[in-house]
């Protein structure tokens, strides 16, 4: 059987010479891998950055619980994210709290939608983004159906509570325009995620914030 839909890429694994394993979200499938063939060409590659959203054929098996993506195609060229090496930087660090946060063969509600959405967003941000990925983990808290309250997250963020707060209580607007250093702004997503681990039981490394911090420090 196959199946045309759109795939969220949150990462990828090399399978054999010319294969690759895609880690996916997408409305149909949850969060699934899919295998790729042929991805020497530069173009395939192009099509696999972190959180790429695409249209893929998808090869159904009887035989296999991994199926196969075929005929790739960018559904929006993202050239917002693309062209920019901070907000580059940003969909890497989402796309591995994603992948490693949401467990493989997982079906959320509603995730790929927001993950949408919030992807969209940023390509279209000019400016005043470097809180986004504050905003971002706040919210996917409330998509996993934790909902916290500013004082839930108070074990875990210390005493940058009050920012916190502020976060929680702005617009988006408002938000991406709180002064913060890029110090503790790190220190913030860090609390975030440690408060993710809490209520999601597992342990979530992400190597992607280092880059962050110093690149909006």
């Amino acid at each position: 059987m196959v199946k045309v839909t759109e795939i969220i890429v949150l990462h990828t694994t090399k399978s054999g010479d010319d294969s690759i394993v895609i880690h996916t979200l997408s409305k149909e499938y949850g969060r699934r891998g899919f295998l790729v063939r042929g991805v020497g060409k530069k173009s395939v590659t192009a099509l696999l950055q972190p959180l790429s959203i695409i249209e893929a054929e998808i090869h159904e098996s009887t035989k296999s619980k991994l199926y196969m993506a075929k005929s790739l195609t960018a559904r929006y060229a993202l050239n917002g994210i693309r062209n920019d090496l901070y907000k580059n930087s940003m969909t890497m660090f989402m796309s591995e709290v994603l992948y490693r946060t949401v467990k493989d063969g997982a079906m959320e509600p509603g995730l790929f939608e927001w993950c949408e959405k919030n992807i969209l967003l940023l390509d279209a941000i000019e400016s005043d983004f470097s809180n986004f990925h504050i905003r971002w983990l706040l919210e996917f808290a409330v998509t996993l159906g934790f909902s916290p309250e500013a004082g839930d997250l108070m074990p875990f963020t210390g005493a940058h509570y009050p920012i916190v707060e502020r976060f929680m209580g702005g617009s988006f607007a408002d938000t991406m325009l709180i002064p913060v250093s890029g110090q503790i702004r790190n220190e913030i997503a860090e609390g975030i995620l440690r408060y993710i681990e809490f209520h999601t039981e597992s342990a979530i490394n992400v190597n992607s914030l280092k880059v962050l911090r110093e690149l909006f420090s």
